[in-house]
This record gives structure tokens, C-alpha cells and sequence, in this order.
């Protein structure tokens, strides 16, 4: 090398050497993910066909829950969690919800809707309120509760068919799952089921639905549901599913509404599929006098 180069060299790979960078390639071991024991392998259409099938078979489920709610503020950091509640849930198809909490043996929860209208009742620290209005959103309040509505809770216990008009796509993918416990790193593989609709008068799709299965169950594990403007709404997580009779169900849901910044954890002790269900236990009657509040 010629000798007035060298300084030049010396002089560029002192940072380098400072900054501990190494001028020789280095490797370094990295964990290894665990490979799947099944995986299991379905064309789109069969994939669609099984959860319209699951849909079209259920009519009507009852499910024993604790039900933990929290209030999510992302931007200041705050999470505030109210007492746990032991419940029940009642649906029944097409709309039917009833979702009634206990807190130490008094109701302190309950909402009841039959698909047009709803009523909830709530026991809180400042004293008891309750609430009436349309199933559906019409107009967003100020107030992000006031715009929860029975129909995320119908949506988020299970996952409904494909309607008619709507349009799909699957694709496969894979996930890289973190096992703190026993410090290992699961590869599990996926199918993303993406449901659209054509929104009218134009070209454009609109999604509806976003749905994640593992492939070694195909059960989902992730529902992402769209508002009518394409903007998240709910995200629901299930885990650890267990048999309850004949199918298998989700021991613990996660629901969360990013635009109301609510979170809701059921742990699901009991389900019982398709029993009868008369249309008196959607029912809410507020007889002690509480003065109910009508929503839009």
C-alpha cells in the first residue's frame, strides 16, 4: 500500500473502530422458532365454507362468563379496570343479545336487545342509570360509551357467516409467537381470511371483516371488524379454546373498540349451543324507578 495512503485508511476505520463495528463480517446465533406439528392445508373456498357452516348451525348459545372491563388510555398511558363481574350471556339468531354482570350477588350489568332496540342498566358509584336506544348507531355521540351497542358483543362471541353480496380473499401467512414461560419462539402458520364489500355506486371495496385462523385447528383466532367508513372498530382475540359439548369454543375473548378506547376480557366458564330461549329473557324491565335515558 503506498505509505501516504495509510493515515487516510488508519483515519477512516477509527470511527468504526470506536464505535465497536467490525470490518470482517460476524455471525451470531439466533433463536430458532419451533416448527408446527400439524399444519393443515385448505383451498379458500372450503375455508369460507366451514364458517358459514359453523354460522348456519348455531341458533342459539348461553354462555357463563367473568366479564373485566377497562378503559384504555393509550396517549397518557392509563388503563383503569373495573371489578370483575360473574355473568351470563344469552343469543339468540338473528339479533337477539342479553348480557347481564353480578357484583357480589347484586346486579350491577344488564342489557338486553332484540335486534331494532336495546335497554342497559347499570349499578355505578354515583348511583344507578339506565339507558334505551336504537340496535343500531345512528348518530356518534360526544360521549364514546353512549355509542356502544349490543351488536359488538353479538359479534364478537362468534364469528358470523359470509352474506351474499360480500366478496373474499385468503391468503396464507405466518407468525412468530413468543413463549415466555418455557423461552421458546412458535412459528405458527396462518390463513387470513379478508371479507369486502362493493359499496354502492362505485368501484371501490369497503372491508368488512378481517378473520386469522391457525392452520394445525383452522379455528379463528382474530376478528378484526370495519365500520360502514372502513375504519377499525372492534378487534377480538380468542385463546385457549376448550371442548363445551359438542364444539369447541374460546375460553377467553378479548374485545377491543380502538375509536372508545374499551377494552373487555370474558373468561368463558360454560357454553350450552342451540338450547330454547323464549323471548321474555331479552327482555329488560326497570322497576325500581331509575330514570332512563333515551339515546340516538
Amino acid at each position: 500500500m503506498n505509505q501516504r495512503c495509510r493515515p487516510a485508511s488508519v483515519a477512516l476505520a477509527l470511527p468504526l473502530l470506536l464505535s465497536g463495528c467490525s470490518l470482517l463480517p460476524t455471525t451470531r446465533k439466533l433463536p430458532i422458532p419451533k416448527e408446527p406439528l400439524v399444519e393443515l392445508t385448505v383451498a379458500p373456498d372450503e375455508l369460507v365454507a366451514r364458517v358459514d357452516q359453523r354460522w348456519a348451525a348455531l341458533n342459539s348459545m348461553t354462555a357463563t362468563v367473568e366479564i373485566q372491563a377497562s378503559e384504555i388510555k393509550s396517549k397518557e398511558g392509563i388503563a383503569k379496570g373495573s371489578p370483575t363481574l360473574h355473568g351470563y350471556i344469552l343469543m339468540r339468531k338473528p339479533e337477539m343479545l342479553r348480557v347481564l354482570g353480578y357484583y357480589l350477588g347484586l346486579k350491577a350489568f344488564d342489557m338486553a336487545g332484540d335486534g331494532k332496540n336495546f335497554t342497559a342498566y347499570m349499578r355505578l358509584p354515583s348511583g344507578r342509570k339506565a339507558v334505551k336506544g336504537s340496535y343500531t348507531l345512528k348518530k356518534k355521540s360526544a360521549n364514546p360509551i353512549e355509542n356502544l351497542r349490543p351488536g359488538f358483543f353479538l359479534d364478537a362471541l362468534v364469528v358470523r357467516g359470509l352474506d351474499k353480496d360480500d366478496m373474499y380473499s385468503v391468503v396464507a401467512d405466518s407468525e412468530t409467537i413468543e413463549d415466555a414461560a418455557r423461552k421458546h419462539l412458535y412459528d405458527v402458520p396462518e390463513y387470513i381470511l379478508s371479507i369486502s364489500r362493493p359499496r354502492a355506486g362505485s368501484h371501490q371495496l369497503t372491508p368488512v371483516r378481517v378473520i386469522t385462523f391457525h392452520r394445525d385447528d383452522l379455528l379463528p383466532y382474530q376478528q378484526d371488524i370495519y365500520d360502514s367508513d372502513g375504519n377499525l372498530e372492534t378487534q377480538v382475540f380468542y385463546s385457549s379454546y376448550l371442548d363445551f359439548g359438542s364444539s369447541k369454543y374460546p375460553s377467553i375473548v378479548k374485545i377491543k373498540r380502538p375509536m372508545e378506547e374499551i377494552e373487555v376480557v370474558l373468561t368463558i366458564d360454560k357454553v350450552v349451543e342451540n338450547q330454547p330461549l323464549n323471548d321474555d329473557q331479552f327482555v329488560l324491565n326497570i322497576t325500581d324507578g331509575t330514570k332512563i335515558q333515551s339515546l340516538e
